[in-house]
């Protein structure tokens, strides 16, 4: 139940006092180690922002299928731009085929940092021709990605490393959003089997923060293997880490499983999310905290570099067999 994940209030690390910014650290580090999600409130995100990007997503994924298409990226590599329905299948990226996925997206990512580039990870956006879509969405972008850098400070104080530890990993940062679309068509009577709207996964790189509707749908995986439904409180962001920082922590914090169901009811209700992901610079090790080792709990992963990580997950994702190097990644929990 939705009671499982946490809510923080972070107006205690706003407000600058160290005895409070040390309560909204352990009240990340409980929640991280014992169900790798939390919601945060009085995160400083003007409603209007947040309002404004679902509004753009509402007018554009309500456009014909055929003008979406034309912001398709010419290569599959570039993670950017519109991917249509059943275009890719999160559920390859742990290993395990499934039908592909009824989410319809909108990519954007970090153009503005890096050299410009066509392809690779921080590739140009591909954007549709409204200014007023381009506006709404890159100005969330920014607010949020903006959130994701204190909330990786607030992870830093946790763990015990400073919260200047990720500012130093995050000055070049691979930060990708997807605009998600949940719809079950009228004529989609009967789907196939473990069909999702999106596929069981664990994100990829430091810390995910989710915008979402309270229509049902994200579901995540508990240590027993129960399924638990995830419905955000009004006005909140839920927030879970990624694998990267699972590695750096040696699991002391859990990259938790997650999915989105398909829509009970042919042609029902709509459900929108918007993910914003913090991956860090493309190539920063990651390799075990010093404060997260000892004699009893040695290093259980082999160091990686994010961007390795991050790109081998992508393709998993969007390949119609999961390459060899894929089954194998850092991700996938090798041990040294």
């Amino acid at each position: 139940m939705s009671e499982l994940v946490p809510v923080v209030d972070l107006n205690g690390w706003w407000s600058g006092d160290p005895t409070a910014r040390g309560e909204v650290a352990s009240a990340f580090d409980r929640a991280f180690t014992e169900v790798g999600f939390l919601q945060i409130v009085g995160h400083g995100i003007s409603p209007t922002v947040r309002a404004e990007a679902f509004a753009a997503m509402d007018a554009f994924f309500a456009q014909p299928d055929d003008t979406k298409a034309t912001i398709v990226p010419r290569d599959p590599e570039v993670y950017r731009g519109y991917c249509a329905r059943r275009s890719e299948s999160l559920g390859y990226t742990l290993g395990t085929p499934k039908p592909p996925d009824l989410a319809e997206v909108y990519v954007v990512g970090s153009e503005d940092v890096g050299p410009p580039s066509d392809v690779g990870l921080h590739a140009t956006n591909v954007w549709p021709d409204d200014p007023t879509f381009r506006a709404a969405v890159w100005g969330y972008y920014l607010a949020v990605r903006q959130l994701s850098r204190e909330l990786a400070r607030v992870a830093g104080l946790a763990l015990g490393v400073g919260e200047q530890f990720f500012d130093t990993v995050t000055t070049d940062a691979l930060v990708t959003m997807r605009c998600n679309w949940y719809r079950r068509d009228a004529d989609e009577i009967d789907l196939e089997p473990e069909q999702m709207g999106l596929g069981a996964h664990s994100d990829y790189g430091i810390l995910t923060v989710l915008a979402a509707d309270t229509a049902p749908g994200l579901q995540l995986l508990d240590r027993d293997d129960v399924w638990h439904d995830v419905v955000p409180v009004h006005d909140a962001f839920v927030i879970n880490i990624g694998d990267a920082l699972a590695v750096w922590t040696n699991d002391r914090w859990r990259s938790t499983i997650h999915r989105v169901l398909p829509a009970a009811t042919p042609g029902g209700q709509v459900r929108r999310s918007i993910a914003l992901f913090q991956d860090g610079n493309t190539e920063t090790v990651v390799e075990c905290l010093p404060t997260c080792r000892s004699d009893e709990h040695p290093p259980k992963y082999a160091p990686t570099t994010l961007g390795r990580h991050v790109e081998e997950k992508l393709r998993g994702g969007r390949r119609s067999e999961l390459p060899v190097d894929v089954q194998h990644t850092t991700a996938d929990r090798i041990g040294v």
